[in-house]
């Protein structure tokens, strides 16, 4: 009898998450544009951790604890914190950050992680670190869902296009064809995969960011294997676990 590979599926939106068994599984949590990139490049350069909030008082909160704080509504940084939502907050050297905790609350990716909260392991994933989280789901051989942040409960395109590219990773580890939400992340990926900027230059979010004049975050937060870490959320800070 040949054992049974885990499986690997995708839920396009936190709003689904009650359809899905998280228990004994592990939930990547993804919002490529921009949180959960930005949460891989705070670690890379240096942050110690960061604690996720729900809510922007909360997160502003932790400034009198000696937090840094960052904070993002409707794609705008949020008044009265020291960084918004881009990766390259983190390293325009502007406000110096290694060694330094950071308290963060996002639109959607804060969110998504909060919600994973009944998963084994809650791994924070980008196309940052792809290969880093491809490696270590190997390692686990657990099931795995992918949490697409969205956008507001929405089905996001960028969010989908990093589990299809995961999926794609892990074809000859894990089962990824017993869904259809994983095959369509497959396809869509297929699709994408030669020319990603000018596919996701289709994108809603993609196209609000470059009313932001926030082009070159996308551009940045879609290399693959920029860093070779692994952000785990404990449920109560994020931490990075080196690959």
């Amino acid at each position: 009898m040949t054992n049974q590979l885990p499986t690997l599926d995708v839920c396009f939106s936190p709003e689904l998450l009650p359809l899905y068994d998280l228990r004994g599984k592990v939930a990547v949590v993804v919002d490529v544009l921009r949180a959960t990139s930005s949460i891989v490049t705070a670690l890379a350069q240096g942050v110690t951790h960061l604690i996720p909030f729900s809510e922007l008082e909360a997160c502003r909160a932790q400034a009198t604890a000696g937090y840094l704080t960052a904070a993002e509504r409707d794609g705008r940084q949020a008044e009265g914190v020291d960084l918004g939502n881009s990766p390259f907050g983190y390293l325009d050297g502007v406000v110096p950050v290694r060694d330094r905790a950071v308290a963060i609350t996002t639109t959607n990716g804060t969110r998504a992680l909060h919600l994973s909260a009944a998963a084994d392991e809650i791994v924070v994933g980008a196309f940052l670190n792809l290969g880093a989280v491809a490696d270590h789901l190997r390692q686990l051989q657990k099931d795995v869902v992918v949490v697409c942040a969205g956008w507001k409960g929405k089905f996001c395109l960028e969010d989908t296009l990093f589990g299809g590219a995961l999926a794609a990773r892990l074809q000859a580890d894990f089962d990824t064809t017993g869904s259809d939400a994983t095959l369509a992340a497959l396809d869509l990926w297929r699709a994408a995969e030669p020319d990603l900027t000018g596919y996701l230059l289709k994108s809603s979010h993609v196209r609000r960011l470059n009313s932001l004049e926030a082009h070159k975050d996308m551009e940045f937060c879609i290399r693959q294997d920029e860093y070779q870490l692994v952000p785990i959320f404990d449920g109560s800070r994020i931490t990075a676990d080196l690959h």
